[in-house]
C-alpha cells in the first residue's frame, strides 16, 4: 500500500510537467528555435577537491596532491523537446573562455580554463560561464565530488567499460587488462580520472567518461530501474545521497530525466567533445589551454539549441575526403621508393627513404605494408593513404611500418587527421557497446 500511495504521488508531480507531454514539432516555415532554445539543458559537473578527506581516503581514491576545488568533468546534457533523444556534449576542463561576470556586477569577467569557474563562483558560476561561453540556458545543475561519484557508481550497480589495450596510468589508480570489465566505484573513479595514457590528455578521457555513463544508462535500463515513475523514483533517491543539485532541481526532475533516458533506445542518445582548433594553447600565468574551433563548436551550441541531432552535421564535423584513424606525425615510416618516401612525408608521415637499399627487381603487384603486431591502427591509417596496398604483421621489437613498394603503379593520397574526428566525433551510444554486450530488448 506505501509504495503505492508514493506511486500515485509521483505520478500526480509528473502529470503537471508540461516538459513530459506531448509537443509538436514547428509547422513549416516556422523558425526552429525560440530566443531560448527548445529542450532542456542538464549541467552535469565533478569537483576536483581533497577538501575533508582523510590520508587513508586519498590513499585510497589515488588522490593524492593538492586539488584545484574546480570542476574536473564537465557535461552539458540536452533533451529533445519531445523526450525522443538526448545529446551529451563534454567540455574539456582546459577549454580558454571567458567567465561570466559575478553576480549583481557588470562588464566582463577574466578569462581562464573554464574548470576554474567553479572556484570563483562555485556552481553558480559555473553555470552562467557555459551558458556565456555556449548560449544555451542551463536548465538542472548536478554537481558531485570524489567520494560521491564513487558511491553514485556503487549505488547504481557498478560500471562496466571495455578496452582494446591494456589501461595504466599510476596516478589515477587505473589499471586494467584488455578487455571487458565491470568496475566499482573506486575503479570507475581511477578510469574516468585516467590522463596519463596514450595518446595523452582530455579528449581521450572525456570520451572514455561517455563511454562509462553510455554503459551505466544501458546497465540501468536493462535492470528496469529506469523502467517507469516509481522505479525511477528509486533510483533518483539514490542518486541524491551522492549528488548535490541547485534550488531548481528537484526530486521529480530527476525522475523525469532519468524516466525519460531510461526509454530512449541507443541509437538516440548522442554524446560529442566540443570540437577544438588548438590543443595546445600557451597563455602566460594559466598555462596549456584549448581553443575551441569557432565554426564548428558554433555549430554544435546552434544545433542544440535549435534541437536538432548532433550525429551527422557536417557543420560540427566536416568529413575528410580520406581520413586518418590516427596520427601520420606519430608513425614512423620506411619507404624503399623516393617518390613514394617524398609524397607521404608530406601527407605528415616520419619518413625514413630507403630507396638506396631498394631490390633492382621489384616483386610483381601493389606495394606491402609491413607492420608490427599491435599497430593496425597506424597501418590503416598508412594503408589509407596507399590505396591498395597489402598488409602484413609480423612479430618485433621496432615500431616503425615499412613499405615496399612492387611493379604496380603507386597513388599516395593525402590523409587528414582530425583529433576531433578520432576522439570526440558525435556518435550514437551505440557505437560504445563492448563485444559480446547484445543491445536492450526493444533497442
Amino acid at each position: 500500500m506505501r509504495r503505492l500511495t508514493a506511486g500515485l504521488a509521483v505520478l500526480a508531480g509528473l502529470a503537471a510537467w508540461p516538459w513530459l507531454g506531448a509537443r509538436t514539432a514547428p509547422a513549416a516555415g516556422e523558425p526552429a528555435a525560440r530566443d531560448t532554445g527548445r529542450g532542456t539543458n542538464i549541467l552535469i559537473v565533478g569537483i576536483d577537491s581533497r577538501a575533508g578527506l582523510s590520508a587513508a581516503e586519498k590513499r585510497r581514491l589515488h588522490v593524492g596532491g593538492e586539488g584545484c576545488d574546480c570542476t574536473d568533468v564537465m557535461m552539458l546534457v540536452h533533451l529533445s523537446e519531445d523526450r525522443r533523444r538526448a545529446s551529451v556534449v563534454s567540455i574539456p576542463r582546459d577549454s580558454y573562455v571567458e567567465y561570466a561576470a559575478p553576480e549583481g556586477t557588470t562588464g566582463a569577467g577574466p578569462r581562464g580554463k573554464i574548470n576554474g569557474a567553479f572556484k570563483l563562483g562555485r556552481g553558480p558560476l559555473a553555470v552562467r560561464t557555459v551558458e556565456q561561453a555556449t548560449g544555451l540556458s542551463v536548465d538542472h545543475y548536478l554537481e558531485t565530488d570524489f567520494t560521491g561519484f564513487e558511491r553514485a557508481v556503487d549505488d547504481l550497480g557498478g560500471a562496466t567499460v571495455c578496452t582494446d589495450k591494456p589501461l595504466k596510468d599510476r596516478k589515477s589508480g587505473l589499471d586494467i587488462s584488455t578487455g571487458t570489465h565491470h568496475l566499482d566505484g573506486n575503479r570507475a573513479l581511477g578510469y574516468a580520472r585516467a590522463r596519463h595514457l596514450d595518446p595523452p590528455g582530455d579528449l581521450g578521457r572525456v570520451r572514455r567518461q561517455q563511454r562509462m555513463l553510455a554503459g551505466m544508462l544501458e546497465a540501468l535500463t536493462v535492470r528496469g530501474a529506469l523502467a517507469d515513475p516509481v522505479k525511477a523514483a528509486d533510483t533518483a533517491h539514490r542518486l541524491l545521497r551522492s549528488v548535490r543539485t541547485d534550488d531548481r532541481t528537484g526530486l521529480n526532475d530527476l525522475i523525469g530525466i532519468g524516466w525519460t533516458l531510461g526509454r530512449l533506445p541507443a541509437d538516440r542518445m548522442e554524446f560529442a567533445t566540443v570540437p577544438i582548433s588548438h590543443f595546445d594553447h600557451r597563455v602566460p600565468g594559466v598555462g596549456s589551454t584549448l581553443l575551441w574551433h569557432e565554426s564548428r563548436s558554433r555549430a554544435l551550441w546552434d544545433a542544440l539549441r535549435a534541437d536538432r541531432p548532433i550525429t551527422g552535421d557536417t557543420r560540427i564535423l566536416p568529413v575528410p575526403e580520406t581520413r586518418a584513424e590516427t596520427d601520420p606525425a606519430r608513425i614512423e615510416v620506411r619507404a624503399d621508393d623516393a617518390r613514394v618516401a617524398t609524397a607521404l612525408r608530406s601527407s605528415g608521415f616520419a619518413v625514413t627513404d630507403t630507396s638506396a637499399s631498394a631490390p633492382a627487381q621489384r616483386p610483381a603487384g601493389p606495394p606491402v605494408i609491413t607492420f608490427p603486431e599491435g599497430r593496425e591502427a597506424d597501418a590503416a591509417t598508412l594503408a589509407a593513404a596507399l590505396p591498395g596496398a597489402r598488409l602484413r604483421s609480423e612479430i618485433r621489437p621496432d615500431a616503425v611500418l615499412d613499405v615496399a613498394v612492387g611493379s604496380d603503379p603507386v597513388v599516395v593520397k593525402t590523409v587528414t587527421y582530425d583529433r576531433n574526428l578520432a576522439e570526440g566525433a558525435p556518435v550514437t551510444a551505440d557505437r560504445f557497446r563492448c563485444p559480446g554486450h547484445p543491445a536492450p530488448a526493444g533497442d
